[in-house]
């Protein structure tokens, strides 16, 4: 399963960005390969709608999870709609996906 994580960094040791829209990077992870991926948030910068921009871009990339602090009303719609769970993490990006697969586990 792809997962996506807010962060401030390019790898998995980086704080969790606690804005959605406007985050720094999205990390992409695959649970099955424990790949990931880091891309920089084209929309960080935007005037307005970098939160619907973000999530028609998460919903893209497949992530069925996202890992964040908040999410604007329009970028938990676009989310939602999509089947894509959120959930509010607070701490580094590698101990979310430890958590996450933790849980999965159960």
């Amino acid at each position: 399963m792809k997962i996506c994580i807010t962060s401030e960094g390019k790898d998995l040791n980086a704080q969790i960005d606690s804005r959605f829209g406007r985050c720094k990077y999205f990390i992409i992870y695959d649970t099955e390969t424990m790949q990931y991926e880091a891309l920089e948030n084209s929309w960080k910068e935007a005037i307005g709608g970098a939160g619907i921009q973000a999530a028609q871009f998460v919903v893209q990339k497949g992530a069925k999870k996202v890992i964040t602090g908040r999410v604007g009303s329009n970028a938990e719609m676009v989310l939602k709609k999509a089947g894509v769970s959120i959930i509010d993490f607070e701490g580094k990006v590698t101990e979310a996906i430890k958590k996450l697969m933790e849980e999965d586990n159960d």
